[in-house]
């Protein structure tokens, strides 16, 4: 095993103004990155965490940039972009940084590469840094064969989930020591320079014009084909993207929504994204935003050629006619501008569900919802369907579209929408209490209050004797 110490003393430590050439945009980046993870506490904690490392009041992070890795005779030394080092009493945490700017991605066989020298020199993890985007941190935007991945663990950061994390915590005033918090907007400032190379997700794959193409002729495409999965790929960094766009907006954290079942498993998320896409030829997507209704629904119809954003909310079970149901919401909207807002009704049991635009159920909310003898209403969908034709097959303007599409219907819906909770229970009008009774009153009223033949007077009630 490398000797890592040796490595430390020879590398330099992470500094917030680094004297590095004009052309080294990533060694200056990554440096001004990890600079602030030490310097700026609150920050370190949040990021930290991501990779799934607690960092208390006990622990110490420290990251160094310039490091070399030799791997021994007749290869060269490995030269990733920093190192960093978490310690918590006697433990030892340990991660490789690797970044890239602008439009270079990550390489397979960098990320192998570093991957070998953590192993080799004891090192717990290696985190990349790119403009490509991952659902979490653990979903890699790389796929590496498994023993790759033998007893080291891989993380990757978007820096657009850097500079979101920075920003939630600015503007929440989360940090409490005003220098770190002057450090911290320094580094928001820094990473929303154009200069620096740090972008969002703005087009979709070459191969989406003919991803759509195929779709609208209904021709069969096949799951693991290039297409479909770069594709998918492509389709899930956007998600994570859209809710990185969100939560600056929201100045709180939204997060994809993704099955329990592949929060484990980036390849089973893209094997059944990619299945979907094939068998009903469209790409779908949910975002959580805290407290909201329900969580916002995104569908990307590649044979309609639509984007649809939705929220679904149970309907309100303490009104018994449909139409007061479907009444509940409308009024929930009626400060809204019906333009390309739908909404979907859904059924007790098997009943096929109703569809018409928000225009249509103001004006006859009875017919909408069915009439006296359809079946009860159970919950209702409100839509935003936006119809792009040709422009949904470019790929800078599906992006462009889904990205205006998404906060314009929270705006317009999700930020205006309350679900439906039974009312809490009321105290009765005639709230006093039955007066108590004594046995002593019993007592007298067995023997003294009878009736007529002595006994018991009557509304009481004695045990028989046998």
């Amino acid at each position: 095993m490398g000797d890592l110490e040796s490595v430390l003393k020879e590398s330099h430590r992470a500094r917030l103004f680094p004297v590095l050439a004009e052309t080294s945009k990533e060694g200056r980046a990554t440096s001004i990155l990890l600079a602030c993870l030490v310097s700026v506490h609150e920050f370190g904690r949040v990021m930290m965490a991501s990779l799934g490392q607690r960092v208390g009041s006990r622990a110490q992070i420290a990251a160094y940039t310039e490091v070399s890795f030799p791997m021994g005779h007749g290869e060269t030394a490995a030269r990733p972009d920093g190192i960093l080092v978490l310690r918590v009493g006697s433990r030892r945490w340990t991660a490789l940084v690797e970044a890239k700017v602008g439009a270079a991605d990550l390489s397979p066989a960098q990320v192998e590469l570093y991957c070998e020298v953590a192993r080799r020199y004891g090192i717990d993890a290696v985190v990349t840094l790119s403009n490509e985007f991952a659902a979490l941190p653990s979903h890699h935007p790389v796929a590496l064969p498994p023993a790759a991945l033998k007893r080291v663990e891989l993380y990757h950061w978007s820096w657009m989930n850097v500079l979101t994390h920075a920003t939630l915590l600015i503007d929440g005033e989360d940090v409490a020591d005003t220098d770190q918090a002057f450090i911290l907007a320094e580094l928001v400032r820094f990473l929303a320079h154009p200069s620096t190379g740090v972008k969002g997700f703005d087009r979709m794959p070459a191969s989406w014009p003919d991803i759509c193409s195929k779709a609208q002729a209904g021709a069969p495409m096949s799951p693991g084909t290039e297409a479909v999965r770069e594709t998918v790929g492509a389709w899930h960094q956007e998600v994570r993207d859209l809710s990185l766009i969100l939560s600056r907006q929201l100045t709180t954290e939204v997060e994809p929504v993704v099955p329990r079942t592949q929060r484990a498993d980036a390849q089973a998320r893209l094997k059944a994204d990619a299945e979907r896409l094939c068998q009903e030829h469209c790409l779908a997507a949910s975002l959580r935003v805290p407290d909201a209704a329900a969580p916002i629904e995104i569908r990307a119809d590649l044979r309609a050629r639509a984007i649809v954003v939705s929220m679904r909310v149970r309907a309100p079970e303490d009104r018994r006619s449909n139409r007061a149901r479907l009444g509940w919401l409308l009024k929930q909207l009626e400060t809204n501008e019906p333009d390309g807002l739908h909404v979907r009704l859904h059924y007790i049991g098997r009943a096929p569900s109703r569809q018409a635009s928000l225009a249509e159920a103001r004006a006859d909310a009875e017919e909408i919802a069915g009439g006296r003898d359809a079946p009860e209403l159970v919950s209702m969908e409100i839509l935003l369907v936006r119809d792009l034709a040709a422009r949904f097959a470019q790929r800078n303007k599906f992006i462009s579209e889904l990205e205006a599409a998404v906060p314009s219907f929270y705006e317009r819906v999700g930020q205006h929408l309350k679900g439906w909770q039974p009312r809490a229970p009321r105290l009765r009008e005639d709230r006093a209490e039955p007066e108590s009774v004594s046995v002593e009153a019993l007592a007298e009223a067995s023997e003294g209050d009878g009736g007529e033949d002595g006994g018991p007077a009557d509304g009481w009630l004695v045990p028989v004797q046998e």
